[in-house]
């Protein structure tokens, strides 16, 4: 199973664990939005509250692109405060897991 397969099962079951576990010990996270960037833990911590929040969904989402090194994906994201983005995700990958995360994203007008 790739880990685009894994990634989109541990979303569908709101299985924050499942998604976590696919983050390699060094991963991290880079917001270009604000400058800053989060590592494993703070990704963790991130990932168990959207998983536990019904509000934010992740819907019409495709790999674009996967090998060993790299994943490409796309989806759009609704969150609790009623915004929804569009989102591409590129995930460096080491080790057969996430090192690296960089996303952008676009506010979609209602």
């Amino acid at each position: 199973m790739t880990l685009y397969n894994i990634m989109t099962e541990a979303l569908e079951k709101r299985d924050a664990n499942m998604y976590t576990d696919l983050l390699h010990g060094n991963y991290e996270f880079v917001r270009h939005q604000t400058g800053t960037s989060m590592d494993r833990e703070q990704m963790v911590e991130m990932m168990n509250m959207m998983m536990a929040n019904e509000k934010v969904v992740v819907r019409d989402a495709r790999c674009i692109y996967e090998n060993d090194e790299i994943l490409v994906e796309h989806s759009i994201m609704d969150f609790p405060d009623g915004t929804t983005e569009a989102v591409m995700s590129v995930h460096t990958l080491k080790d057969g897991l996430i090192i690296r995360s960089e996303t952008g994203a676009t506010l979609i007008s209602k």
